[in-house]
């Protein structure tokens, strides 16, 4: 029993002391801990504002917090509506339809689309990084950044631009950003940024669609003949014409001058004109007279064209200018233009002056126009023209 009040005396002894020992060393930590804060309080005390600032950095950087203001929310959100609308603008100024028409421009107006559109990609991109700085602005630097090679743009940063795109207006961009939403919402784990190379195998994994045949693009395309020069003429009735209108049409265009007996011979002995227009009309054939006489008025012109029952217009280019930019020599002097905006064929009407050639006489534009419509290349694309002179304005 002795033995047992001993050793029971002896653990109590060493707990008292433990205890002891303890509280001396919170005392000690409690201590320890004030003198730090006293000495760094000091040592603020003697710094320099910018020591100051500096030191307010590193704490803020090591610590976290430090989110914006509200006002400066606003301003980043406001910088991200004008943004949103630039990246609208630079999308629209290169549509869907300046695209389309490129085949059908000339070099100098696709050498300036492509100066447009790479102006509009700039813009783009510019817009892009300034969304996604004050993205980061808005997050704040107390929360980590991912590194911007690679980086997906997470669920929320998507639906914050898809609201302001919507606000804007801006109805493609919107439904891009749904898909892409819907997309990522498919991914395991929705509320996450879905990894590159999930996105690259399930693009890889969806099975190929059987796509569509392309439509046959016509045979005498831009390496057919150089593209016919525009313009815009009125007829010597007052109607006014521009080879633009016609575009997707086939242009037949006739150098035409009444008072030339080789150009009478196709009205009055053979009613060679007149008849080819009446045969292509529904078939997306146009068919125009062009006058370029200089000294011609327009009462005989009419009165011309009511007496032969023309179908087709005589444009007045008594200036010459067309004439010139096509080259038109003779009358007649005929020119197709395809679809495409390019000159197919140029030439003569036949090959039987004034019918001097009595059998098997090749009517060019006839046999052109029947190539044309049956979707084949053109077997003669120019022959020398016959006929008056043209009688331009010197």
């Amino acid at each position: 029993m002795k033995r047992y009040l001993i050793l029971i005396v002896a653990v109590l002894v060493v707990l008292v002391v433990a205890l002891a020992a303890f509280a001396q060393d919170e005392e000690t930590t409690a201590q320890r801990v004030q003198r730090q804060r006293e000495s760094m309080r000091q040592r603020y005390e003697n710094m320099s504002e910018a020591e100051r600032e500096k030191f307010r950095a590193q704490m803020q950087q090591r610590f976290g917090g430090g989110r914006i203001g509200r006002q400066e929310q606003l301003k980043a959100i406001e910088v991200i509506e004008e943004q949103v609308a630039k990246l609208k603008a630079a999308m629209q100024s290169t549509g869907r339809e300046a695209r389309g028409s490129f085949r059908d421009l000339s070099e100098e107006e696709r050498a300036k689309l492509r100066e447009k559109m790479a102006k509009a990609g700039r813009e783009r991109q510019t817009a892009i990084r300034a969304i996604e700085e004050q993205l980061a602005k808005l997050r704040g630097p107390g929360r980590p950044q991912q590194p911007q090679a690679g980086r997906q743009p997470s669920i929320g940063e998507l639906r914050a631009i898809h609201d302001l795109a919507v606000k804007e207006k801006a109805t493609q961009t919107a439904r891009r950003l749904e898909r892409l939403i819907a997309r990522y919402q498919r991914e395991p784990g929705s509320g996450r940024t879905p990894r590159p190379e999930r996105l690259e195998r399930s693009s890889r994994e969806r099975p190929d669609r059987e796509r569509p045949a392309r439509q046959r693009r016509d045979v005498q395309d831009e390496s057919s003949g150089r593209r016919a020069p525009s313009f815009e003429l009125s007829s010597f009735d007052g109607k006014s014409v521009s080879l633009s209108g016609y575009r997707g049409k086939i242009v037949v265009l006739e150098w035409f001058n009444f008072e030339c007996p080789l150009s009478r011979y196709h009205y009055e002995t053979k009613n060679t004109m007149v008849e080819l227009a009446k045969k292509y009309k529904d078939k997306n054939v146009v068919w125009l007279a062009v006058n370029s006489t200089s000294h011609t008025t327009p009462e005989p012109n009419k009165t011309f064209a009511k007496r032969h029952g023309l179908p087709y217009l005589i444009l007045d280019d008594r200036s010459g200018k067309v004439g010139r930019a096509y080259g038109a020599q003779t009358t007649p002097h005929m020119y197709i233009i395809n679809p495409r905006g390019r000159i197919v064929y140029e030439g003569a009407i036949d090959d039987s002056p004034l019918g001097k050639k009595k059998v098997g006489v090749v009517n060019y534009v006839d046999n052109a126009l029947a190539e044309l419509t049956a979707r084949k290349a053109v077997s003669t694309a120019k022959t020398k023209p016959y006929g008056c002179t043209v009688k331009y304005a010197r």
